[in-house]
């Protein structure tokens, strides 16, 4: 992965496939409501999931996940695939 800066590289494999699901629509600056209906689970899953995702990847904040993932979306939409080929 590339590092966001010199000492805090990113490490997107920590994360479930369902964080990974999230974090690619954080990127799209929608509301959690609408995540949540976007993937059939509840807002207060979708908070959970958003501050693991903060937590694992050692960011801020929700909008510094939304900035990762837009930056990264080539490098986490691999990732996806990868988990979604040995899930099979």
């Amino acid at each position: 992965m590339k590092p966001l800066t010199e000492n805090h590289p990113l490490d997107f494999s920590c994360l479930t496939g369902r964080e990974v699901e999230v974090l690619l629509l954080l990127a799209s600056g929608e509301q959690n409501r609408r995540l949540a209906r976007h993937l059939g689970i509840a807002e207060r899953t979708i908070r959970a999931h958003t501050a693991s995702i903060v937590r694992k990847l050692r960011l801020k904040s929700r909008f510094e996940a939304a900035i990762v993932a837009h930056l990264y979306a080539d490098d986490i939409k691999d990732l996806e695939t990868t988990q979604q080929r040995s899930a099979a």
